[in-house]
């Protein structure tokens, strides 16, 4: 019987692929199967139905969204890699494939799934759209036969499971809003009784205690989403990522760059989830959870439930805090124990403060120190406090802040202790990064400002900024207000003082996002009450245009799956995570060759830090030897570029092989004005001088003999995010 089912779903392919050929098909069934015009025609009418349809256009999109991404993330790409039938154009011959090949598995297919989906649930908020919806989804089903990528069975089977997945989605929502709304959100349930026939019948306004609630359910869902995400391996460790739990396999004091605690952190995650991409980045979620909580309470307590949603809401929408929430660097770490101690001062700077909530602060700065050195910017924004509002000095008089000054000097004992023992190495470090013994010749402040712009969200980054200075010119008389303006202004504005002479890179303001983005609230929360009407879509369009931002970052594939078109390499913001995994394989491989064919023991050997890193954790006999007998090794100098300076090197390793690998950045990969003369360097760009020979002075004096294997690009998803120079190095002298 299945046999049968086989030969008659081949028989049907081929007399659609090849008996029904003709030329107006050649030209129509492509563009109905990979016209990027579709996709953008129909993100056009969800936009429109999002800020125009009400109630029944917004639950619409609502469920258009959780169903597609529950649909393809959970039920076809499952389906697809259990399955595993590969597509007919792979198996078959004389198929006439008119279009690009698809790189995934073949059933079911995402197209028709995707289509029906939208179809049954637009049907269900708009009878009318089936006229329209239907002739397209059976169209597009049967251009993804006809162009060869696609057996009928998979768009049959991406049909039925796209109308059944779409159904469950409306049905068990309308189900859990009728329980769980009707009992915590009481006055959102009234106005609004079903998800099935949406539409405002009261006029009833929740109250603060359904705005908590509701923070509380969000912070809970982003938590559950992104430990989901990390879990799903995604994407792939960034290099400070795996340089980091580097850093944890060799627990120190301190370590080159960096404060001891996101060590600390990694090595807590790592014993508890093992040495994956998740124990990794476990803390990451928990903390902009945490985080999160922290924010939506104090706030609660000062200015309102409902600003307080819409801070978290901001925060969760913003580019360079999602990625913060996700990927597991010191930034995280520094802006959780710079907000704490934000939140703890603010209570102990009250005329009631007491020396016990000065403690707490102190302890909050120092664990801030111990994760990044930028914390210890928070004393003068400390200072500036106290300067700008007089009632605070009272407690200048106390022990209570000496006390936090002197906690927070504690915690600096192990970086202190460190720097001493090795030559204050970290301080030359820091200040070579700041660029601080170079004149003054260039500026890199229209760079910091665009730069921010984008990742903190334009509409953001101009309300923070317009706040900010109205604040400032209007007389700053409200405490709230000058506390968060004093916690979060000044590190903006020294660090765009220093963009006058120094490349900043954008992640070192973050710890000024959160009391920015919380005086930007209060400062525009006043002037819609005063009757800023406009505000309120303002608002709406920088979340939803921040939410869309969020979303393609953290889905590598979703610009193609969307256009049918794969995204630049070299506008790829994700391509410093993908394609570790094949290069430590190119890399491992290379090296087991060597070592076969010279007979005797071979490691490898970077150029780089994050290739070091990186090779170390996706090489799996590399992973199980980064405490001892290590197999990958960053090049021996003479003087400290990183922390590999400090352990064991490969230099006691006499007449052994070696791997060399460094990379060679392709031209697709540079920005095309720059191309010509420089090249991306750790997001620093350097002048491009390609070396006088293929090795550094360094490894050429340290072996007897080197064979060049040429350059290997690494490929992910279809693109080249980098490329590799390998080279045999012969005989350790």
């Amino acid at each position: 019987m299945i046999g049968w089912l086989q030969s008659l779903d081949v028989s049907l392919f081929r007399f659609i692929n090849s008996s029904l050929s003709n030329s107006f098909f050649d030209q129509l069934m492509p563009f109905m199967s990979d016209s990027p015009w579709l996709a953008c025609i129909f993100i056009l009418i969800c936009m429109w139905l999002l800020f125009q349809g009400g109630a029944r256009g917004r639950i619409c999109v609502l469920m258009l969204v959780l169903a597609l991404c529950f649909g393809n993330w959970m039920v076809v790409d499952t389906l697809k890699n259990v399955v595993g039938r590969l597509r007919p154009f792979r198996v078959l011959s004389g198929v006439h494939l008119r279009t690009g090949m698809g790189d995934s598995f073949s059933m079911p297919s995402s197209h028709a799934a995707n289509w029906f989906s939208a179809t049954l649930i637009l049907f269900i908020y708009y009878r009318r759209s089936i006229w329209a919806m239907l002739p397209l989804a059976l169209l597009v089903c049967f251009s993804r036969v006809y162009t060869g990528v696609h057996y009928p069975s998979d768009a049959l089977a991406g049909a039925i499971l796209g109308a059944g997945y779409s159904v469950a989605v409306i049905f068990g929502f309308d189900a859990l809003w009728q329980t769980i709304g009707a009992r915590w959100f009481p006055a959102w349930h009234a106005r609004l009784p079903s998800l099935l026939h949406p539409s405002f019948t009261g006029v009833k306004s929740p109250d603060q205690t359904e705005w908590l609630r509701l923070g509380y359910v969000f912070i809970a869902i982003c938590l559950v989403l992104r430990l989901a995400y990390i879990h799903s391996g995604k994407i792939e460790l960034s290099e400070d990522e795996a340089y980091q739990w580097l850093w944890s396999k060799h627990p120190a004091l301190s370590y080159y760059s960096k404060p001891p605690l996101i060590a600390y952190t990694q090595f807590v995650g790592t014993h508890l989830w093992g040495d994956t991409e998740f124990g990794v980045r476990f803390f990451s979620p928990v903390i902009a959870a945490v985080l999160s909580l922290l924010m939506l309470r104090f706030l609660n307590r000062q200015a309102g439930a409902r600003l307080a949603v819409v801070v978290v809401l901001a925060m969760t929408v913003t580019p360079l805090t999602a990625l913060g929430a996700t990927v597991m660097t010191v930034d995280p770490l520094s802006v959780l124990f710079w907000t704490a101690a934000m939140i703890a001062g603010w209570r102990a700077a009250q005329p009631e403060g007491t020396t016990r909530q000065w403690l707490w602060v102190g302890l909050w700065m120092g664990l801030g120190f111990l994760s990044k050195y930028t914390n210890l910017a928070q004393c003068v924004c400390w200072a500036v406090f106290f300067l700008l509002w007089p009632p605070a000095r009272r407690h200048l008089r106390r022990p209570g802040p000496y006390l936090a000054l002197l906690i927070a000097a504690l915690f600096t004992l192990p970086v202190v202790i460190w720097n001493a023992q090795h030559h204050w190495i970290t301080v030359v470090h820091v200040a070579s990064d700041g660029q601080l013994g170079e004149a003054w010749h260039r500026t890199y402040v229209v760079e910091f400002l665009l730069t921010e712009a984008a990742l903190l969200n334009p509409l953001f980054f101009i309300a923070a900024l317009w706040a900010a200075a109205a604040f400032w010119r209007r007389g700053r008389r409200d405490p709230l207000s000058l506390y968060f303006f004093s916690m979060g202004a000044p590190l903006f504005l020294g660090y765009f003082i220093l963009s006058w002479h120094s490349r900043i890179l954008a992640n070192w303001i973050a710890p000024a996002i959160i009391p920015l983005f919380c005086l930007a609230a209060i400062y525009w929360w006043k002037r819609w009450e005063e009757g800023g009407r406009a505000l309120k879509p303002l608002l709406n369009i920088g979340l939803v245009f921040g939410a869309l931002v969020v979303v393609i970052l953290h889905e590598p594939n979703l610009v193609n799956k969307v256009l049918h078109r794969k995204l630049p390499a070299k506008l790829d913001l994700l391509r410093r995570v993908r394609g570790w995994k094949e290069l430590a394989r190119v890399a491992g491989d290379a090296r087991s060759r060597l070592e076969q064919q010279d007979g005797a023991p071979a490691f490898i050997l970077c150029e780089h830090y994050g290739f070091t890193s990186q090779i170390s954790f996706y090489l799996p006999e590399a992973k199980s030897r980064v405490c001892s007998n290590p197999l990958v090794f960053f090049e021996a100098a003479g003087f400290p570029q990183n922390q590999f300076y400090f352990w064991p090197s490969y230099l006691d390793r006499k007449g052994q092989d070696a791997l060399f690998v460094r990379q060679v950045d392709p031209p697709a990969l540079r920005p095309d004005w720059l191309s010509r003369w420089w090249r991306h360097d750790d997001n620093i760009l350097v002048l491009d001088k390609p070396p006088a020979s293929p090795l550094p002075a360094e490894i050429e004096r340290q072996f007897e003999s080197f064979t060049d294997l040429g350059i290997r690009d690494i490929v992910a998803d279809g693109n080249i995010v980098r490329r590799v120079q390998l080279i045999e190095c012969h005989h350790l002298r």
